[in-house]
């Protein structure tokens, strides 16, 4: 089956094992949905935790509607004496470097940002040794620095943001309490910053597209699919997913989602917002489709009967940047994990950043994150300018907040490397699914989008990368669990 898109030529096709896009439609697909247009301008959410469910919240259809003055000249005597030179202006020391050559003002700006790179981790050092009027010592002479360092530059930029966060750390005791950690530093203003960040680069875009196709696979010949989305950030992952199963062979299967999101402090229904757009998007195309949102705070608030899955239905459990939040107890990830795995879902995805922000000492965690987001705001400068990059910026200054300024349940940003997550996820009783040719070479066509060279999508047992000049910075992994024990009882999450 076909479907043709505006431009005669730009075509999607899809048979029973994969889906092959256009590049054409591909950039109509990812970035022209139809959702995509009509998110709100500002929302904003609060982070307070206590769970919400709110049952009645279904959004379904079936088959029906739902000029400078000049100088003044200077006159000589009878002598004929020259002109005295024109007056020199006075010079502030501080901006002297405005007044050099360019190639003297660059290596001026490069000692400084080493300098800089040197005195963050010094900084960070002396924080972990208790040295704290040594620290902050550094945090004036750091400030003094930067001067010398364009902040309009990726490492100017990531300095400015490594320099904030540890004078908050300084002089403002470190968040411990989970619920201050979120509101202060990582609370997402309801989705904005995120949906900016999907704007500006290619992250996101590469971590939705990815997942869509492994669980495009995983549901081939099923009639009935659920999708449980563990972030739902206004559905943004969902339209192409739509449209794709609209072009099955044989008709489109009847599709449920359900996203968790949290709550929304000004009485705003977000997450049935959301599911109104994606419903529209659904009976355009002529694909069944119903909605539940499930509002919590914490994914380790949500439990498994929330989520009304049905026996006879084709389950995803679909988790973007999410699993690394719960590593701040054994007790969170196991949980969730367990009943992840008592679900018996077709697919698992799994997007993390990679890199290694759990360590339990300062210095390393710290050191980690500078290389790290000094990688992505790299990255960030080569993609075309977007309006409102600074937002997208301002989501990453969020996350180094979190890693830097919070400990104990307040520090939520706890990424870990691919092959942590593979160690844990096979322990708990899931095995990797490869995520294939395919997805490498539509995940190589999307960057392409980007006509930014420095990217690279990398293939390694069965998962692929995302990096900036070769190093990795955002994994994607497909698993399933391994078989369970027959239980002659119905699990009592489960719905007739």
């Amino acid at each position: 089956m076909i479907l043709q898109s505006s431009k005669s030529k730009e075509m999607i096709t899809m048979n029973q094992n994969e889906m092959v896009v256009d590049e054409g439609l591909l950039h109509d697909i990812m970035l022209n949905s139809p959702s995509l247009h009509h998110l709100p301008q500002t929302t904003h959410y609060n982070y307070n935790y206590n769970y919400n469910p709110f049952d009645d919240t279904t959004v379904s259809w079936i088959n029906d509607a739902v000029s400078s003055p000049s100088q003044s000249q200077l006159t000589t005597t009878a002598l004929h004496l020259p002109p005295p030179p024109p007056p020199q202006p006075l010079i502030d020391h501080q901006q002297t470097e405005l007044l050099l050559p360019t190639e003297q003002q660059q290596q001026v700006e490069e000692d400084s940002a080493i300098r800089l790179v040197h005195m963050l981790i010094s900084c960070a050092d002396s924080l972990q040794r208790g040295h704290v009027a040594h620290a902050a010592s550094l945090i004036d002479a750091m400030q003094s620095l930067q001067r010398h360092v364009t902040t309009a530059s990726a490492i100017g930029k990531v300095a400015a943001h490594f320099i904030g966060a540890l004078t908050r750390r300084i002089f403002a005791p470190p968040l411990t309490d989970r619920h201050g950690g979120v509101s202060v530093v990582a609370n997402d203003d309801g989705g904005v910053l995120y949906h900016h960040f999907y704007e500006a680069c290619p992250y996101l875009k590469f971590a939705h597209f990815t997942a869509n196709q492994a669980i495009l696979e995983a549901f081939s010949g099923h009639s009935s699919v659920h999708v449980v989305d563990f972030h739902l950030a206004h559905g943004l992952q969902w339209p192409p997913l739509i449209q794709a199963l609209a072009l099955r062979p044989g008709g489109p299967p009847s599709l449920r989602i359900t996203g968790i999101g949290p709550p929304s402090p000004d009485r705003r229904d977000a997450l049935r917002e959301t599911g109104i757009r994606l419903a529209e998007l659904a009976r355009s195309v002529n694909v069944r489709f119903a909605f539940r949102g499930v509002a919590a705070s914490r994914l380790e608030d949500v439990e498994p009967w929330m989520l009304q899955v049905r026996q006879e239905e084709a389950v995803a459990i679909n988790s973007v940047m999410q699993l690394h939040r719960l590593l701040g107890s054994d007790s969170g990830i196991d949980s969730v994990l367990g009943w992840i795995r008592r679900l018996n879902p077709k697919i698992v995805t799994v997007v993390e950043q990679e890199a290694n922000h759990n360590q339990t000492g300062f210095l390393e965690r710290f050191t980690e994150a500078l290389h790290y987001y000094s990688a992505v705001f790299d990255s960030l400068e080569a993609c075309p300018n977007e309006p409102d990059k600074s937002l997208a910026e301002m989501y990453l200054e969020r996350e180094i907040g979190n890693v830097v300024c919070c400990e104990g349940p307040a520090r939520v940003e706890r990424h870990e490397p691919l092959a942590q997550w593979k160690a844990r996820l096979e322990k708990s009783g899931f095995k990797c699914v490869g995520l294939g040719s395919n997805a490498l070479r539509q995940a190589s066509m999307l960057l392409s989008l980007f006509s930014a060279e420095g990217y690279c999508v990398e293939e390694k047992e069965g998962c692929l990368t995302l990096g900036w000049h070769g190093r990795p910075l955002i994994a994607a992994s497909a698993w399933q669990p391994f078989p369970l024990t027959p239980d002659p009882h119905p699990h009592p999450h489960w719905l007739p």
